[in-house]
């Protein structure tokens, strides 16, 4: 019990602040309806600002963290208030991408400005010892488990008992009942966000010390918080609390646990996702109901019509063609762009194809990757088959991330894979039979195109015929039902068509993609790590996509080129260090600019739901109709076409 006790108290004191983290980020999600996948990005900002305000600029400490709590948190609370009222009625995956974009503009934005490399943080709690039941513990975890316990009760005392409290309550249950109270809506979602902002703020001034300042390690710590907002099933506050302590614990203890094992080594950080992944498995649809009011993505029309497409298609092959006779030395950097097309064309077929959100998809490009090295060095198979069985060996990944897609849907599925996402990059990289403990493996080329130029037209030639793949799919009786799910899964259930098997395959395919665009990265580069797969980036893909969504079926390509060929023509290292940050940025304006196409006026926006389900209810109708008279003529073996017909979208 000795020999527990300094990690029972480990545990206590990680697990307070991340139950204290976790709080603030339920209670803006409760009030406003947007969970804010930048709460870890608070706490980093937070952070380096104090460092900056006593360290850089030598202000006392005293001082230093009055202005880091005083002025910095209202200033994000006006900022994220006003977002998120923006974005109250946008669809699911508009709000995810929002946040996320904010979340990478902040973290990218800090080691931009300051670097990558950790940074000793200056302790400002004491750090003398005192005996506790025998063991050695420091006073500033003493104090900063006291500070998260305390202000985690007075916080739920102050949301049960205090009139603000009460009100921020009815904001959750019924906001046009609390207008009518005299009460605004708004000043009391902006006091939410405050106190969010303001436990974000402390939480990263209080593991600073603990672990140094580094901003991305500090964003994903507060990430930890979603394990702890989960147990409490992201709506009791007291059970947030407790599911903090809990991650906390179990993380702790898991680090006693696995000393000397370098494949289990990740196993203890990775606690809190594999806590976030098994209660959004558990928990299923019924027990987590998404807060706040949600529309489908608006049908947009096509840019170009079938004709200019076409020119632009042919004209776009015949650039790709000749690249190596144009870009010189940069040659590389486009083979590498047409890996890309791979991995965008696969997450498009998720995003904008079915309406899934995934924030896995670099581990799925991983698989693939380790795989391929596996296959092709390491068992000697040919070229092309191990490329390919790459594809095949990715595909049982991708339908066990699909499983929360099952059970889940908006933003509870986004969460589900993001937790899969960082438990494959912190436990499953480092096995055997992925990258193992040296973390690279050797890669190779088909022979007889060893050469870049070679090599590139290899690479061309997978891009085009994933990208018919895709198109295939889109045009197909497959493609019909995802663009229908996307549109009303409920629908398509009533009619009697399988959405989970409808979901499955679509994950699946994604996944053959993105194992097969992971061994051609391996082979381009000649090795095969998982530096480039970090669930990090899946979040940086999912925001260039966006970018890119108004181009439809041309947003691989185009997200391609932004991201792998545009940082290789910029003017040094400070533009590529600031591109995520206008990746980010660009993805909250693609957010916030579909989000506005909805009238804003509450008459408006009755009138506008009523017509959307008077149309909804014509065309079932319609569709019946339709139904009826096809079995009625043709009997059951036209039943299959009609429920087609059925789930095209209008």
């Amino acid at each position: 019990m000795n020999d527990l006790l300094p990690f029972v108290i480990i545990g206590i004191t990680t697990g307070s602040v991340y139950g204290l983290a976790a709080m603030g980020l339920v209670l803006t999600y409760k009030t406003s309806g947007i969970f804010n996948f930048a709460h870890g990005s608070i706490a980093a900002l937070a952070a380096y600002a104090y460092y900056d305000l006593h360290v850089l600029r030598g202000l006392p400490w005293p001082v230093a963290l009055a202005l880091v709590l005083v002025v910095l948190p209202p200033l994000l609370a006006l900022v994220f208030e006003r977002i998120a009222t923006r974005l109250a009625s946008a669809t699911v995956t508009m709000k995810i991408v929002a946040t996320i974009g904010l979340q990478l503009a902040i973290t990218s934005a800090l080691l931009a400005h300051y670097g990558a490399q950790s940074r000793s943080f200056p302790a400002f709690l004491p750090v003398d010892t005192v005996s506790v039941l025998g063991i050695q513990v420091g006073i500033d975890q003493l104090v900063s488990t006291a500070v998260a316990a305390t202000g985690a009760l007075a916080f739920y005392l102050f949301f049960r008992r205090s009139r603000l409290g009460v009100r921020m309550r009815a904001v959750v249950d019924n906001p046009d009942l609390l207008s009518l109270s005299g009460t605004g809506p708004v000043a009391v979602r902006r006091w939410a966000w405050l106190i969010g902002a303001w436990f974000a703020a402390i939480s990263g001034l209080l593991l600073a010390p603990l672990i140094g300042l580094d901003a991305l390690l500090l964003t994903l710590l507060v990430v930890q918080a979603y394990g702890a907002a989960a147990v409490g099933l992201f709506r009791s506050l007291p059970a947030t609390y407790a599911g903090g302590l809990l991650v906390g614990l179990l993380a702790a203890l898991a680090t006693k646990f696995v000393v000397g094992s370098e494949t289990l080594a990740g196993l203890p950080p990775a606690i809190p996702f594999i806590v976030l992944f098994v209660v959004l498995l558990v928990a299923g649809k019924r027990r987590l109901v998404e807060v706040g009011t949600h529309r489908r993505a608006p049908v947009s029309a096509p840019l170009l019509g079938p004709v200019a497409t076409r020119l632009v298609v042919l004209a776009t092959l015949g650039f790709a063609v000749a690249v190596p006779m144009l870009v010189g030395a940069k040659l590389p950097v486009w083979s590498n762009a047409l890996v890309f097309v791979l991995i965008f064309a696969s997450l498009h077929l998720l995003v904008h194809t079915s309406g899934q959100t995934s924030l896995a998809h670099a581990g799925l490009v991983a698989v693939g990757a380790a795989s391929f090295s596996h296959l092709a060095v390491g068992a000697g198979l040919p070229w092309l088959l191990a490329v390919l069985l790459a594809g095949v060996i990715a595909v049982p990944v991708g339908m066990l991330v699909a499983v929360p897609a099952i059970r889940l849907s908006g933003l509870y599925l986004a969460l589900g894979t993001f937790g899969f996402g960082l438990l494959l990059e912190q436990v499953v990289y480092r096995a055997d039979f992925m990258f193992g403990a040296t973390s690279t493996l050797a890669a190779t080329r088909p022979e007889g195109f060893a050469s870049e130029t070679s090599f590139y037209y290899v690479l061309l030639g997978f891009a085009v015929v994933g990208g018919l793949l895709v198109a295939v799919v889109n045009r197909s009786r497959l493609g019909r039902l995802l663009r229908a799910m996307a549109d009303s899964p409920t629908t398509l259930t009533t009619l009697g068509l399988g959405v989970n098997v409808t979901r499955v395959t679509v994950f699946a395919i994604s996944a053959f993609l993105a194992g097969i665009a992971g061994s051609l990265y391996a082979a381009q580069s000649l090795s095969a790590t998982g530096t480039p797969f970090t669930a990090y980036n899946s979040l940086i893909w999912l925001a260039v996509l966006v970018l890119f969504a108004m181009a439809r079926s041309a947003a691989p390509v185009l997200a391609a080129l932004f991201l792998a060929v545009a940082p290789a023509y910029g003017s040094g290292g400070a533009m590529v260090a600031w591109m995520p940050v206008f990746f980010g940025l660009g993805a909250l304006l693609v957010a916030l600019h579909q989000a506005g196409a909805r009238p804003t006026g509450a008459a408006e926006e009755d009138e506008d739901t009523g017509s959307r389900a008077a149309e909804r209810i014509g065309a079932t109708s319609a569709a019946a109709e339709r139904l009826a008279a096809t079995v009625s003529a043709n009997g059951h073996r036209e039943l299959a076409g009609a429920r087609v017909r059925i789930g095209t979208p209008r």
